[in-house]
């Protein structure tokens, strides 16, 4: 701080020449006098006001006049240097510096560094006096291969990808759309949810009625329990009672002897108490194993209901009748075991009824089915018969194409004889008029002869024009004709097979 305070010439040259070259290692200042190259440095680093400076500041670079201008000129260089120092560790790629340069790269700036460093390797071998780059080619050849080795595998996953969505594309677009499947999982679903809230149902009417049984058993059990202590106390307040009498010898020898009938009694009571239980316990384990077997007769005859579509409300004239059965175990009454309709005078009959619809309606099925095959078979002889009608049809149209064909050949040939002929005749009234012309009138009457022959054989080719044209005009209609019929009996054919159907 206090070298600039009051600095010297050599101490702001040193300074100037440190910043200089920290800015531009490659400017270096030889010239003996200072004042000769500052300004031309600072031009050529670019110092926005080189222009300003005067070299006869440098002589005393302390004074008032000239520090403020020279500290600015090294503020300049030190931010300048400090900006240098930023880019230079920014890892930028305007650096160019193809350490620097990554695997992938797509940055103008990266290939630039490369070109770069290839331009500069290729000069200083061909400085050399060596005109090989096969060194150079191939360190910049293995650099883009190895970027595009990556690049390569890349594309190649994506090819495998967009392969495997064009297979999956295709296989969706054969499949059957899925919401087709959906919609019919759905109605499936539905029909289901129906049935088993029905059945759901039905277990909840009998789970509370099983309910409703346990907490009838339970109040029951309390009774009995209260009456088993007044029984106790009542034997207690018996047994006070005798033991509070005076009772003579005679009295108690009865009385003993009465107990002991009494407890012979109650022994054969408790015994046959045991075995009613026995029989209880026998009877209920049957009367659970008869209500399980039931519960699950219900439950097929449910699923049946379900499976049939017997659920209420049926078709008519069944309408008002309820084919659903419960069971209720825990009722008093045995008719009141089932709940539901009659089975005789109305469940069966009904049923029976269904059944009889049934086979009725499939009977009926199986008729129209004959039917439809009486029908069929009939189309198909039908079909046949049209095919044969057809097969002769094509050949007569065929007799009739080799018919025309013949007609038009011999009217070919007549035409060949009669052109032919005509040709002679043309000759000869040729050489007759030159006959004539040699030999006179006479032979007149001779060439008007055979010109009167002549126009015959141009009437007969004529004639024989005519007719094979109209031989191939009505052949043609009646082949038209025949193709009509035949379109229309295959259309109405066609109609009729669609009506049926």
């Amino acid at each position: 701080m206090s070298t600039l305070t009051n600095i010297q010439g050599k101490d702001y040259r040193a300074i100037f020449n440190e910043l200089l070259l920290h800015l531009d290692p490659n400017h270096i200042l030889n010239q003996p006098r200072f004042e000769d190259e500052f300004v031309p440095a600072l031009k050529a680093v670019r110092y926005p006001f080189a222009h300003q400076i005067d070299n006869k500041w440098l002589a005393a670079p302390a004074s008032m006049h000239s520090w403020p201008s020279l500290l600015g000129v090294l503020h300049w260089l030190v931010e300048m240097c400090k900006l240098r120092d930023d880019y230079e560790n920014s890892e930028h790629p305007t650096l160019q510096r193809p350490d620097k340069v990554p695997e992938q790269f797509d940055d103008p700036w990266d290939h630039a560094a490369l070109a770069f460093n290839y331009f500069e390797e290729a000069y200083t071998v061909w400085l050399d006096l060596v005109d090989d780059f096969a060194e150079s080619n191939q360190a910049l050849e293995d650099r883009y291969a190895k970027r595009n080795n990556t690049v390569q595998s890349e594309v190649d996953e994506q090819l495998a990808r967009l392969t495997d969505a064009k297979s999956r594309l295709k296989k969706l677009e054969a499949s059957a759309p899925p919401i087709n499947k959906m919609v019919r999982d759905n109605g499936l679903f539905k029909g289901d949810s129906e049935k088993f809230q029905k059945i759901l149902q039905q277990y909840e009417s009998r789970k509370r009625k099983l309910t409703d049984s346990i907490a009838i058993e339970r109040n029951e059990l309390q009774r009995e329990l209260i009456r088993l202590e007044q029984l106790k106390a009542e034997q207690e307040r018996l047994q006070s009672i005798v033991k509070a009498q005076n009772l003579s010898p005679e009295e108690v020898l009865e009385m003993n002897q009465t107990h002991e009938t009494l407890s012979r009694t109650l022994e054969d009571l408790k015994q046959k108490i045991a075995d009613t239980h026995k029989t209880i316990m026998t009877l209920e384990v049957s009367v659970t194993n008869r209500v399980s077997a039931t519960e699950e007769a219900l439950d097929l005859y449910t699923n049946l209901l379900s499976s049939l579509e017997l659920f209420p409300p049926l078709p008519e004239p069944w309408d008002d009748v309820d084919l659903t059965l419960e069971l209720n175990p825990a009722a008093a009454n045995p008719q009141q075991l089932l709940i539901g309709g009659d089975i005789r005078k109305s469940v069966k009959p009904t049923l029976s009824a269904v059944a009889e619809s049934k086979r009725t309606d499939r009977s009926n099925v199986e008729n129209e089915r004959i039917k439809v095959d009486n029908e069929l078979d009939q189309l198909s002889l039908e079909c046949e018969n049209v095919e044969e009608d057809i097969a002769e049809v094509e050949k007569k149209v065929a007799a009739l194409n080799e018919q025309a064909d013949d007609l038009r050949d011999a009217a070919q040939q007549e035409a060949q004889v009669a052109s032919g002929e005509a040709n002679r005749l043309e000759r000869d009234l040729a050489a007759a008029r030159t006959a004539a012309l040699a030999n006179g009138m006479g032979v007149k009457s001779r060439l008007q002869a055979l010109q009167f022959d002549y126009q015959e054989q141009i009437a007969k080719v004529s004639r024989l024009k005519d007719e094979t044209v109209r031989a191939i005009i009505k052949n043609s209609h009646e082949i038209a004709m025949f193709k009509e019929e035949v379109s229309r009996h295959l259309r109405e054919l066609r109609e009729f097979a669609s009506t049926d159907s």
